[in-house]
């Protein structure tokens, strides 16, 4: 059995993390720790966790914990990654992974010495709407992929209305929130890196403080491919997607960029439309633990690396400063 500690007694951890460790086979969480201990005694007796803490030393003293979930606000993820890692704890660390590109090599590094698994929380990938995506494309069913657009813009809900919008300090907006989600999705899904970034930000109605609650740009990949992306906090009456164009024809995905295993798929050649047969839904918080469970045991990766985590932040990053420059942006990754 593979035990894990919840660092961060969150939204995300509350309503995806604590039920897809339990839900697998072989892990359960055992120890959340939490700033509040009444939050913390409320976590406790919802899930039945059997130890709850408020400081970061004695969570990661206990000697049972063998896997560290990191899912606190932004600024906090590489000291937290750091001491795990020196506790010799193995780290699932939310999306971004840090501030800026060098903590979050730090933090990459400090795992990979201590002989650690690290892996990143991007969820979207473990879909099966994104994998088939993928799959269609590697086998060709479009040709080159020439155009990408993906709709990525939502409003946030009331209760998620907290430090992303209003907390400069913690890394709030929404490049850090959702960009980074897109990055790694298309990445995936291309099997490409981007190149370049050219961006612009507003504040439409929620981001306080001069956060940026609204970004739209467009990323070019080393292959040439142009990918258009619109992502937000405050629109509430779209819809996602994302529609990936080739020279035969184009994939059109609906409902896709969310955390629930839902969405459909058509292809698109000419004048015919054919709705693309999906897999069997999973839950993509399950999957993500189960790839890391097995990458613990020494079977393979996580589903989605420390390395990806990297890459997926650096185009935030330069779509952050291609936005307050007005220029076109090279991607750096070292």
């Amino acid at each position: 059995m593979i035990n894990w500690g919840i660092i961060g007694a969150s939204t995300i951890a509350k309503e995806w993390m604590i039920h897809a460790v339990n839900a697998c086979p072989n892990s359960q969480v055992i120890a959340l720790l939490s700033r509040s201990q009444q939050r913390g005694d409320r976590f406790r007796n919802q899930f039945g966790i059997p130890h709850t803490y408020t400081e970061l030393d004695t969570f990661l003293a206990n000697p049972d914990i063998d896997v560290v979930y990191v899912g606190t606000t932004n600024e906090l993820h590489k000291p937290q990654t750091l001491a795990a890692a020196a506790a010799r704890k193995h780290v699932l660390c939310e999306k971004p992974l840090a501030l800026t590109l060098r903590d979050a090599h730090q933090m990459v590094q400090a795992c990979s010495e201590a002989g650690l698994v690290m892996g990143t929380n991007h969820h979207l990938r473990n879909a099966v709407t994104h994998r088939t995506l993928r799959d269609l494309i590697q086998e060709g069913a479009i040709g080159n992929p020439l155009a990408v657009r993906v709709f990525h813009a939502v409003l946030l809900p009331p209760h998620l209305q907290t430090w992303r919008i209003k907390d400069p300090s913690a890394g709030a907006g929404v490049v850090l929130d959702i960009t980074v989600h897109d990055t790694d999705t298309l990445r995936f899904i291309l099997s490409d890196e981007v190149e370049s970034v050219m961006a612009c930000t507003s504040s439409q109605g929620l981001g306080e403080h001069g956060i940026d609650d609204t970004v739209m740009g467009v990323m070019r990949f080393e292959r040439g491919t142009l990918a258009q992306f619109h992502d937000s906090f405050v629109i509430g009456h779209a819809g996602t997607g994302l529609e990936v164009h080739g020279t035969d024809g184009s994939l059109i995905a609906r409902d896709v960029m969310t955390q629930h295993p839902i969405g459909e798929i058509f292809l698109r050649k000419g004048n015919q439309l054919k709705q693309v047969q999906l897999p069997a839904p999973v839950n993509l918080y399950e999957r993500a633990v189960e790839h890391f469970n097995a990458a613990v045991q020494g079977e393979g990766e996580p589903a989605v690396t420390a390395d990806d985590g990297l890459r997926s932040l650096a185009v935030a990053l330069a779509v952050q400063r291609s936005a307050q420059t007005g220029k076109q942006i090279p991607v750096t990754y070292a």
